[in-house]
């Protein structure tokens, strides 16, 4: 084979070894402590069949089934259950001081001044879903930030809000549901405002009470213009807005829905929005703002162009800080006469730097020491607002969106969607493959599904030599420019452009959890008007569609995809230059890949447990490719075509997290690529446990340049589910889930378990990645090569670490 040699390097660096790891043991008792592991068992993986040129390289008895392996790599040990198929600048390291226990500093807030208006006054009411763990503390403050400003002559600022039962104790811990009319006052940790109504324990999650709450607010305080901002987890296009208490199972017969329970589904809210405008009298809302993670995607905003001038979301999740309150409803109250637009531009451009918690010195202080990540490494005492804003900022979006052009961009959207048929499907799916992309609502069992847009049409542009899809490439960037009106981003999402589209892969199409019979019976009214539907069958199953296919798409049951993206390469047998490794003492794996279509390539790292004839998943890490390429900011590997030779010394180091007190092993799973190491994103996955009230979420420790930058929460016990940023306390505990492979007599995979590990806690020293030299024994090593659809084709040898 004349293939080129390339030399490559983990992407994930560290600062050296600072001990020697523990040996991984599997917990055959059934797992540690309580919690949500383990699960697993003898589900088969994707189908049990390896996909097209996967290889069994190596030898000896730990070689097992390797689609198993990819399999358990990408889906964190347990996934989701798809179902039968029918399928601007960087943040910057301000060093490691700690938190100061001294008093906190005084308040700098200074109220605004109230204008007079020529004519114009507002109703800006708060639709604030509390009624949950992970963020009942943060909407609470952001009522309290809403306070600082209160209402005026000419600005009613009203707010229902829903709390939690045992979560968050401050002022007096009421748990009912309330109405306020939204008054001045300082206090950040007490809700001063007129109580105008308890109405007792209210379901937010139903359409009818969000149509009750806009009847009501429209009828007591009538204005000339209208703002509704609805808080709470969101998913995207299936909706959010969930309410454990009163609970119960929805019953749309909607197969997503089924799995998710109650929530305020997408189509819902767009019943609900109709319904509250028909009970209230009213024409459309100025700006409709979600103040909820993953709402800015098209499917969305279709829904919400009847009922609303503008709208304002984020692609990405939202930090748990929500948005700058104090800072746009200030603006408002001192200029009551602003348009709509200018409004919607100020809640963006607000976002995180005028933020109450950050700007005020006593609430940034008590906000860094309350647990925050950040206050391990920013001094309590003496970190910037301008220092708060870059690291909260780094992954955060948020975009103000002129409604009235949408129609324009949905045109020149399915213009594009149509023109797609005639280009070649292996650049699609290499342009959803790299796109910049966001936390999905399907877990790590597949390729991140929501992608930005422009981006996506982007790559498109770049990388197609059909003039056609060019000319309609250049038509949707034009009528995106002019629907986002103000949109701003962290260096860690170079490449949003203010929307997203759901662009699954073959196998989360395939599902009816996440394919067609989900999706368009939730984002109803985009699929009514779109040929992205139409075109996504187009893309998976080879069924053509002409332009005026308005109808949803829904294959009918039995149905079967293909993949564009799959991969067409072979990838040989793992040469090493030994079977033992010691530290510091690199052995040489060497693979020959042969073909294109190469999207990632994986460093995997297993430890086996002979007693309990198990693999232990110890490591993962992307491999960096000699170059990369790059659009829109986003950067991704470039892998030569045709082929080459792929050398990779391997130094048995693993990395754990330290708590400051004890270091535990962790499996680091990669996220994002990025345009260096510094750049690139990690998750460790676990058990999140409030010491206040012992509730227990699945939750995600997200890591960059050895640093933890961020905690989010699902609101269920997989990421099939809402996310939200967490804010640490003291005391709270995060449990690293284990990844573990049983294996069969044969040496072939019978179950994939998820297993409590260790429990580190939050405390005065910041977590952070470590690296420990591998414990002693033996290891399957070697590499998952996937392709632009996502399918593994993994390759590994044994190696004895001493």
């Amino acid at each position: 084979m004349n293939n080129d040699p390339i030399n490559v390097d983990r992407r994930r660096k560290g600062s050296g070894p600072v001990g020697r790891a523990d040996a991984p043991q599997r917990d055959l008792g059934g797992g540690q402590g309580s919690g949500f592991p383990s699960s697993g068992g003898n589900r088969p993986l994707f189908g049990g069949m390896p996909p097209r040129g996967a290889q069994l390289g190596g030898c000896g008895g730990l070689l097992v089934l390797l689609l198993a392996v990819a399999y358990f790599f990408l889906s964190g040990g347990q996934g989701v259950d798809l179902g039968t198929p029918s399928d601007q600048s960087g943040g910057q390291d301000y060093g490691a001081s700690q938190p100061t226990e001294e008093p906190l500093p005084a308040s700098n807030f200074t109220p605004p001044v109230p204008a007079a208006s020529s004519g114009q006054n507002w109703t800006i009411l708060l639709y604030q879903d509390a009624d949950d763990q992970v963020l009942e503390h943060d909407v609470y403050l952001d009522l309290n930030e809403a306070e600082r400003v209160g209402s005026s002559k000419n600005v009613n600022v009203v707010a229902q809000i829903d709390r939690f039962q045992g979560a968050f104790q401050g002022d007096g811990n009421w748990s009912s549901t309330r109405r306020y009319y939204v008054t001045q006052d300082n206090d950040l940790n007490r809700i001063h405002s007129q109580l105008v109504q308890d109405l007792g324990e209210a379901d937010m999650s139903s359409s009818q009470t969000l149509a009750d709450f806009v009847e009501w607010a429209v009828k007591s305080y009538p204005a000339s213009h209208y703002v509704l901002i609805l808080s709470d987890h969101g998913m995207g296009w299936p909706g959010g807005w969930s309410d454990p208490d009163p609970g119960g199972r929805d019953d749309s017969g909607v197969p997503l829905t089924r799995r998710l329970g109650r929530n305020l589904f997408l189509m819902q809210l767009d019943e609900a929005l109709q319904t509250a405008q028909a009970q209230a009298g009213l024409g459309k809302f100025d700006i409709v703002g979600l103040d909820a993670c993953l709402m800015s995607q098209l499917e969305v905003m279709a829904a919400l162009q009847p009922h609303a001038d503008y709208a304002v979301a984020s692609e990405e999740t939202e930090p748990g800080i929500g948005w700058a309150y104090a800072g746009f409803l200030g603006a408002l109250v001192s200029n009551p006469d602003m348009t709509p637009a200018d409004l919607s531009k100020l809640m963006v451009q607000s976002y995180i730097q005028d933020d109450q918690r950050l700007l005020d010195p006593a609430a940034r202080a008590e906000f860094l020491r309350g647990g925050s990540p950040l206050g391990g490494y920013l001094d309590a005492s003496s970190a910037s607002s301008a220092q708060l804003t870059a690291e909260i900022g780094h992954d955060a979006t948020l975009a103000s969106l002129d409604l009235s052009a949408l129609p324009g961009l949905m045109d020149s959207f399915n213009a594009f969607s149509y023109q797609l048929q005639n280009d070649n499907q292996q650049l699609v799916a290499e342009a959803r493959n790299y796109a910049q992309s966001y936390t999905s609502l399907f877990g790590r069992e597949v390729p991140p599904s929501y992608i930005d847009l422009g981006n996506f049409v982007l790559l498109m542009r770049e990388n197609t030599s059909e003039a056609g899809t060019q000319r309609a490439a250049d038509a949707v960037v034009a009528a995106l420019q002019k629907v986002v009106i103000a949109e701003k981003h962290g260096p860690g999402k170079k490449g949003s452009t203010g929307l997203a589209i759901y662009f699954p892969n073959s196998t989360l199409y395939s599902s009816p959890i996440s394919g067609p019979a989900s999706y368009t019976a939730l984002a109803k009214r985009f699929a009514s008007e779109s040929l992205w539907d139409d075109f996504l069958a187009f893309h998976y199953m080879d069924r053509n569609f002409d332009e005026t296919a308005a109808a949803p798409y829904v294959p009918s049951g039995g149905y079967t995809t293909r993949a564009p993206g799959l991969g067409q390469f072979t990838v040989s047998d793992i040469r090493a230059s030994s079977n033992e490794a010691v530290p510091n003492q690199p052995v040489q794996l060497s693979v020959d890949i042969s073909g294109n279509n190469v999207g990632y390539i994986y460093l995997f790292v297993g430890y086996y447990d002979s007693s309990a004839n198990s693999i232990n998943v110890t490591d993962t890490d992307y491999l960096e490719s000699p170059q990369s390429k790059q659009v829109g900011g986003v950067y991704y590997p470039a892998w030569k075509e045709g082929g080459f030779t792929m050398n990779f010394k391997w130094d048995p180091v693993v990395f754990g997290i330290s708590d400051g007190t004890q270091d535990a092993v962790a499996l680091f799973q990669p996220v994002q690529y990025g345009a260096s190491s510094a750049d690139a994103e990690y998750t460790v996955e676990g058990l999140y446990t409030f010491a206040e009230s012992g509730e227990q979420r699945y939750a995600q420790l997200h890591f960059r340049n050895e640093a933890l930058t961020e905690v989010v929460g699902f609101n269920s016990e997989t990421d099939l589910g809402a996310p939200r940023e967490i804010t640490p306390s003291q005391g709270d505990t995060f449990t690293i889930y284990e990844k573990w492979m049983d294996l069969d007599a044969n040496g072939n995979i019978s179950g994939v378990v998820k297993e409590n590990g260790k429990t580190l806690t939050f405390g005065a020293q910041p977590f952070k990645w470590v690296q420990l030299y591998a414990a002693q024994g033996d290891y399957v090593v070697g590499f998952i090569v996937t392709d632009l659809d996502g399918n593994q084709y993994p390759v590994y040898t044994n190696i004895t670490v001493h």
